[in-house]
């Protein structure tokens, strides 16, 4: 998974925090709009949940329905942590087996290899992956049969070719951990 969230594309998937990430205002075709969190390497310290909803809002209409946010354990560490205006938290765990938390009542995943939250980190994102990342995956796995590097036993390698890159990027949206 670290290869789709920050891989280069060079015998790699290219992950979506590879491309240029500019502001939400400035957004264009090939680069990733980001919502500034209100304060440098950390949530603004006053209404931190507006910041969220700003995030949820900041894709177009039709990707908001299956979005998700997506952040490391850490990051959903200080975020659980959240209420509302009457004491609520805004994190809902799963209510049964099978099912994933809710923040804001969207599906939350957790991707280990999503930045800490850091001064200028994209540390949340959120939007429609299955519409705004593409996944390329080769049919079959080439196996290569080694029976002289270590005899008398036989070894075998085994390749998988996949690839990915953002193919949507109105779809997808991060949380930049900066003041503006």
């Amino acid at each position: 998974t670290q290869a789709f969230v920050t891989g280069d594309g060079i015998n790699k998937p290219k992950g979506f925090l590879s491309y240029d990430i500019v502001a939400e205002a400035d957004h264009e075709w090939g680069e990733i709009g980001y919502v500034a969190s209100g304060a440098a390497g950390a949530f603004a310290p006053t209404s931190p949940t507006d910041r969220l909803i700003d995030l949820v809002y900041a894709p177009k209409a039709q990707y908001r329905p299956n979005g998700r946010f997506v952040m490391n354990r850490k990051t959903v560490s200080a975020v659980r942590k959240f209420k509302d205006a009457d004491g609520n938290y805004i994190w809902q765990p799963a209510q049964r087996a099978g099912e994933t938390a809710s923040l804001l009542g969207y599906r939350v995943t957790e991707i280990e290899t999503m930045p800490d939250i850091a001064a200028n980190t994209a540390a949340i994102a959120f939007g429609d992956f299955q519409r705004g990342y593409l996944i390329v995956d080769r049919a079959g796995v080439r196996v290569l049969r080694d029976p002289y590097s270590a005899k008398p036993y036989v070894l075998f390698y085994t390749t998988k070719r996949v690839g990915g890159g953002v193919q949507n990027f109105d779809a997808i949206k991060v949380m930049k951990f900066a003041a503006t």
